[in-house]
């Protein structure tokens, strides 16, 4: 097995954020669940979502793409794969993506439909309610995959909403064989209890088969993966299962167990909440940035809960400060 040139290459929905900030009796006026992402099957809703939108800001987003920017932020060697339109939003988010640092190439779609847009509402609490139409990456079709570029990252990172569509799941599914086939490591991130709720059967067959090397999961989707409340019942259950699981907590911290050998560390302190959208994109990124770099299971934790820390002190779901500064400083504490 050669050694690989990338850290992490990621599949998933290459999406541009839109966010604004509102209050809660918007969020139950327009019959949204506060702090989950919802899936908008038209543009015409997703334009009439948008027409109620306040003063807002554009961003490139996408769960997994915001975790290979951050990793790329920190020194890592990283690539994505994710559909776009040939569109201004297309373009919008390809520059960005590659200004971060990270490997994109996948070729644009013509035609219908546009590419992805999230319209996320932020309250005061800085929680994230998101209203996601995905667009073009919807139809990631398995041909547009770069073989090469997985075969040489150190691990593949599947994001779970992009489980739904046909064409990007029948995708991953082969991006899976071939990592496997290459000796490297696959992680997938649960993404949201909705995701497990429509597909926790074949998220928990993925498991069962060893196809699985790393699973990122928060606590609402752990007990739904395994239908119980109790976590330490549910983090037993599924930890048997797969050589690497990773829970985050929230406020409380998160904890991993990694063959047998359970770690847990504290949130990081932050000032004031912002604003979470992408916590667990950047607790992801932080965690396989210290995998990917050697480091144990209580330091890959702490560098996931600094980048988080991070995220959720100001609007948006990628880094604005030095990320490498940053963790160096932290760390050295």
């Amino acid at each position: 097995m050669s050694t690989p040139r990338y850290d992490v290459v990621a599949i998933g929905n290459a999406i541009v954020d839109i966010l604004a900030q509102t209050d809660d009796a918007f969020i139950a006026a327009e019959g949204m669940a506060k702090g989950s992402m919802q899936l908008m099957f038209s543009p015409e809703d997703a334009d009439a979502l948008y027409a109620k939108m306040g003063p807002g800001m554009e961003a490139s987003g996408g769960s997994a793409a915001n975790t290979v920017a951050a990793i790329a932020a920190m020194g890592g060697r990283c690539g994505f794969i994710g559909q776009v339109a040939d569109d201004q939003l297309g373009d919008v988010f390809g520059h960005d993506i590659r200004a971060a640092g990270v490997d994109f190439a996948t070729a644009t779609r013509s035609g219908e439909p546009t590419t992805a847009r999230c319209l996320i509402f932020v309250t005061p609490d800085g929680q994230r309610t998101m209203n996601t139409f995905l667009g073009a990456s919807q139809f990631l079709p398995e041909a547009a995959l770069d073989r090469d570029l997985i075969a040489d990252a150190a691990i593949l990172y599947l994001e779970g909403y992009l489980w739904d569509p046909e064409e990007p799941r029948a995708a991953m599914r082969a991006a899976i064989e071939v990592a496997r086939k290459a000796g490297r490591k696959v992680a997938f991130t649960l993404s949201d209890t909705f995701c497990i709720s429509r597909h926790g059967d074949d998220f928990r067959k993925l498991i069962a088969d060893g196809l699985i090397d790393i699973l990122f999961a928060n606590e609402a989707e752990l007990a739904a993966l395994t239908g119980t409340q109790d976590f330490e019942a549910a983090l037993a259950q599924v930890a048997a299962k797969v050589p690497t699981l990773v829970v985050t907590r929230g406020a409380d911290g998160a904890c991993a167990v990694q063959a047998g050998t359970r770690a847990d560390v504290a949130a990081e302190p932050i000032d004031r909440v912002v604003d979470t959208t992408g916590a667990g994109d950047l607790f992801a990124a932080g965690f396989l940035h210290g995998q990917a770099q050697g480091r144990d299971l209580t330091q890959s934790l702490r560098l996931g809960a600094i980048c988080a820390a991070e995220i959720i002190g100001h609007v948006g779901a990628r880094p604005i400060v030095d990320m490498k500064a940053l963790v160096t400083q932290k760390l050295a504490r």
